[in-house]
C-alpha cells in the first residue's frame, strides 16, 4: 500500500486522515525533515503559499519529492477557484496528479473513496 503524509493547520486534514484509519506521517512545523523512503500521497489543506513552508521543506528533503505519487487536497468549496488550489499547485510543480479532493474533514463517502484511491495506487 502507498504511504500517506499530510499537513494540518487547523486540524481538518488530521481529522480526515484519522477517519480513514490509515497510518499517516504528519508533517510538523518544528521539524519537517522526515524521509518517507517510499511512494506516498501528500494531503494538504488549501492555504496561502507562505503557510506551506513546512510542506516545501518536507518535499525538498532527500527523495521525498521523487517519491510523491499524488496529492489530495482538503478545502472549502465556498472559495470557488481557490478550492484546493494548494494541492493543485504542488501537484503541478511535482508533475503528479491530484488524486482526491474533499471538503473540510470529509464525509463518510469521501473517506471510503479515498481509501479506494490509496489501495489502487498501492497495487500499481
Amino acid at each position: 500500500m502507498v504511504e500517506i503524509a499530510y499537513y494540518s493547520i487547523t486540524g481538518q486534514t488530521r481529522r480526515f486522515v484519522n477517519k480513514t484509519g490509515l497510518n499517516g506521517y504528519e508533517i510538523s512545523d518544528a521539524d519537517p525533515f522526515h524521509e518517507m523512503g517510499r511512494s506516498f500521497i501528500l494531503i494538504v489543506p488549501a492555504y496561502d503559499d507562505d503557510m506551506m513552508d513546512p510542506v516545501v521543506d518536507f518535499l525538498q528533503y532527500k527523495d521525498n519529492a521523487k517519491n510523491c505519487v499524488g496529492l489530495a487536497g482538503g478545502g472549502n468549496r465556498n472559495f470557488n477557484s481557490l478550492y484546493n488550489h494548494t494541492a493543485r499547485d504542488i501537484a503541478h510543480g511535482l508533475d503528479v496528479p491530484v488524486v482526491f479532493e474533499f471538503e473540510f474533514n470529509g464525509t463518510h463517502k469521501d473517506v471510503e473513496n479515498f481509501k479506494k484511491v490509496v489501495n489502487n495506487l498501492g497495487t500499481k
